[in-house]
């Protein structure tokens, strides 16, 4: 063991050898950081000897070195490779929370790279030439979409519900139906964030039964809120009852100094009711009905960034805006850029939503999404002989958290490897095959559901497939 580690080179050694050398242009590390590299290697080699753990070569020889430069070259590769990576969502699921929900629009994403690679008037007024504010630039969007007053936007919906709490409830009563008091992932639950906002939490109701009276039977001087939480990702089915948004603004109309807010959580901004879709309110009729301020995500059923948009009368928004939390809770300019390219789309209106994929999504037909398959199948099997198939007729989740009793009909196709179990044909597209692949596992099956594959990736899926 002692001869072995004496014959390991010297750092000073190694650094002149052409491998290194090679490393050194290649990495693009400079002489102190591969060195560092190089020397971490040389540690762990050391320790893998001392514990007779080596798996390698015996210092001193040539394989030894290859070894040596092949363990740093996959370090280096490691360390300074990105974690963030693409992958090719092939479960069907929309707004896949794992897999970071929406997909930007090309509007979007061009908009947010234009804006990240150079200077731009964030907070500046270019026709008057002094400070401006970073809310102007999609406020006029959104105010034209919903019908808003005003609008402000900070880093998510979970952000926008603890500022419009704090700023507007602090030591104050807000009431709100127990039925909704929802956990919106994670463990975030909507009564904690109250709670950390300072507001006091009055539930009324029970957990499928709220009526008007109960929220009249509880409001006090000290009520500056009442509150409705659309829940967004749970649906009670049954015996049940709640008040409607019209009879809340009814009832605050009634009472002095009393705010009707109401989180919409998954941020519909077009109707999908239209196409049969869901029952999700439209942030611009909730506006219309009179509510006094609305919050929603700007990563779910909007199909944008992660972002908590805020809108409503323009007297409560000026208040959220001057509060000290808005600071703290504001989004950066690629944030603002991709909403921006989101919302223009929205803008343009029936012509301007094919342009966003969550959108797109959501409306692919079924006669095509069968189309597709058949396709698939037909050349995957033309080019191996390797899986058993078949298509057959199934459902796909809208998901993130929204629209949690919809199910899309959609076409499915069920592999079986002639060698591999579903489970070690999954790992295998999700650890051997850049992008990443990732589908369902049903039973002995793999599933893949190409609503939410591209013409391009689907051309890279069918090749992993081939291959493995």
């Amino acid at each position: 063991m002692k001869e072995w580690l004496r014959s390991i080179p010297a750092v000073h050694e190694l650094q002149n050898h052409q491998r290194f050398l090679n490393l050194l242009n290649e990495s693009q590390l400079d002489q102190l950081h591969l060195t560092k590299q190089l020397k971490d290697c040389l540690e762990s080699i050391r320790g893998a000897i001392l514990y007779d753990n080596w798996p390698g070569a015996r210092p001193g020889t040539n394989d030894f070195l290859d070894d040596l430069f092949s363990i740093l070259e996959s370090n280096i590769k490691k360390q300074y490779s990105y974690t963030i990576e693409k992958v090719i969502n092939a479960t069907g699921t929309i707004l896949h929370t794992n897999l970071g929900r929406a997909r930007l629009s090309e509007n979007a994403i061009s908009h947010m790279m234009e804006t990240a690679r150079n200077y731009s008037n964030l907070e500046y007024k270019l026709s008057e030439g002094e400070r401006g504010s970073r809310h102007s630039h999609v406020e006029s969007l959104i105010k034209e979409i919903t019908g808003a007053e005003a609008a402000m936007v900070v880093n998510n919906n979970a952000s926008a519900v603890y500022l419009v709490l704090r700023a507007l409830a602090l030591q104050k009563e807000v009431i709100v139906s127990r039925g909704q008091l929802v956990e919106i992932g994670g463990s975030f639950r909507i009564s904690s964030i109250m709670e950390e906002s300072g507001a006091n939490l009055v539930e009324v109701g029970t957990t499928n039964k709220t009526h008007l009276f109960d929220y009249e039977k509880a409001v006090s001087p000290d009520t500056a809120i009442v509150m409705k939480v659309h829940t967004s990702n749970f649906k009670v089915i049954g015996f049940t009852k709640t008040v409607e948004t019209e009879e809340l603004v009814h009832l605050t109309k009634r009472l002095e100094d009393v705010i009707f807010y109401e989180d919409l959580g998954s941020g519909a901004i077009y109707d999908f009711r239209k196409h049969g879709i869901g029952e999700e309110p439209v942030v611009k009729e909730v506006i219309g009905l009179g509510a006094d301020v609305v919050s929603f995500s700007g990563d779910k059923l909007l199909g944008g960034p992660q972002a908590g948009i805020i809108a409503g009368k323009k007297e409560i928004i000026d208040r959220l805006k001057k509060h000290q939390l808005a600071r703290v809770l504001r989004v950066d300019k690629m944030t603002l850029a991709a909403l921006e390219g989101t919302l223009i789309d929205y803008a343009r209106g029936e012509t301007g939503l094919v342009n966003i994929p969550t959108l797109r999504d959501l409306f692919v037909p079924l006669e095509e999404l069968d189309v597709r398959s058949k396709s698939f199948v037909t050349n995957l099997l033309q080019n191996t002989g390797k899986y058993v198939t078949k298509i057959t007729e199934a459902t796909s989740q809208v998901g993130g958290g929204t629209m949690p009793d919809v199910e899309l009909p959609t076409m499915v196709i069920a592999l079986k490897h002639s060698t591999l179990s579903a489970d070690q044909l999954s790992k295998k597209l999700r650890t051997e095959v850049k992008p990443a692949i990732v589908g369902r596992i049903q039973k002995d099956e793999f599933i893949i559901d190409l609503r939410t594959v591209t013409p391009e990736e689907e051309k890279h899926l069918l090749q992993a497939f081939i291959t493995i």
